[in-house]
């Protein structure tokens, strides 16, 4: 392995952590708020139905065949926005879904996570075949229904220049917006949770909602808004994996459990955004890894098969779950209906 292949391999690193962080996310702020959600799964892949849903329509000339009996508007940019949109309000509508059942009906929290993402199992590939006829999928993305790469300035100058400058026109040049979006939402959220008012009140939610509440803070308002930040952050990674990928475009289970995925990350960060990134970025590079090198010869001695080596990021998964969350310590209040004495 050479110095390119390392910074091949990190760049796909990013690629594929970047969903897997935004879900993290995600769950982060839902959790941190006393409300468990493993509907991650559910709500990305909405919202990537939602999103290359939209984006064809959107981007389609009128008369185009592909969508069966609708008509295409042919917004052109636009119509990649749009599908961000649609996605993300798909994604928060699931997530209003999950605060009613669990913050207003006080229902259980595992069980609403759990029906989202059978309800989005199933209805992503009914409505996608109904309306587009092609097994549950969408048409490809193609054009201006899709997010292309994005050069940043100096990148094509500073390829020559050993280490730094391949280091910054191959790996951290030359993503989706996204990619940035999700890297920039690290020490947002950070400052977000650790340095605001609105944070603080969100973490003594997920702690001591009591404590909240006799201060005349309204523990349902500062839950729901958590749920709907989780539903916003889970509609960009379902956005980015239609939208944003090399094969744009929606097919049935597209997420490929990447929503649980992210709740191992968030349980080995321990419910922290620099950890979580780590974390996330830890599954992309054996994701990364499996891709690459589907085989590996372990000094001619035998040889790892490739089923093994895609099942890395799940195995890892399973090992987290089992060894680090017995020990991770969630937040107190999480899981558990607030009920307001009177």
């Amino acid at each position: 392995m050479d110095y390119l292949d390392i910074l091949r391999l990190l760049d796909s690193t990013l690629r594929l952590a970047t969903p897997l962080l935004l879900a993290c996310l995600a769950g982060l702020f839902s959790e941190r708020a006393g409300i468990f959600d493993i509907g991650l799964e559910g709500k990305m892949l909405a919202a990537a139905f939602a999103s290359a849903a939209v984006a064809v329509w959107a981007s389609a000339p009128v008369d185009n065949p592909q969508l069966g009996q609708l008509s295409g508007l042919g917004w052109g940019w636009q119509a990649a926005w749009l599908g961000v949109f649609a996605g993300i309000v798909a994604s928060v509508f699931l997530s209003i879904i999950h605060g009613l059942a669990s913050i207003t009906l006080r229902g259980n929290q595992l069980i609403s996570g759990v029906a989202i993402n059978f309800l989005a199992a199933g209805l992503t590939v009914l409505i996608s075949q109904n309306i587009f006829k092609r097994g549950g999928q969408t048409p490809p993305l193609t054009g201006d229904a899709r997010f292309s790469e994005i050069t940043l300035p100096f990148a094509e100058t500073l390829s020559s220049v050993p280490i730094i400058g391949l280091m910054y026109s191959e790996v951290i040049s030359g993503h989706v917006i996204f990619v940035y979006v999700g890297l920039l939402c690290v020490p947002l959220t950070w400052w977000v949770l650790f340095r605001t008012r609105f944070g603080l009140r969100l973490r003594a939610v997920g702690e001591n909602p009591g404590a909240v509440d006799t201060a005349g803070i309204s523990v349902t308002r500062l839950r729901y808004a958590a749920v709907i930040i989780c539903g916003v952050l889970c509609g960009l990674a379902g956005a980015y994996l239609s939208m944003g990928t090399a094969a744009a475009g929606f097919g049935r289970d597209m997420t490929a459990l990447r929503g649980f995925i992210a709740l191992a990350a968030l349980i080995f960060a321990r419910w922290r955004p620099w950890a979580a990134m780590w974390a996330c970025l830890l599954f992309g590079f054996l994701q990364a890894v499996s891709t690459y090198y589907p085989k590996v010869d372990v000094f001619g001695l035998f040889v790892i098969p490739s089923d093994f080596m895609e099942a890395l990021p799940y195995i890892l998964t399973v090992v987290i779950l089992a060894g680090v969350g017995g020990k991770a310590i969630p937040p107190r209040a999480g899981g558990v209906p607030y009920v307001k004495e009177r």
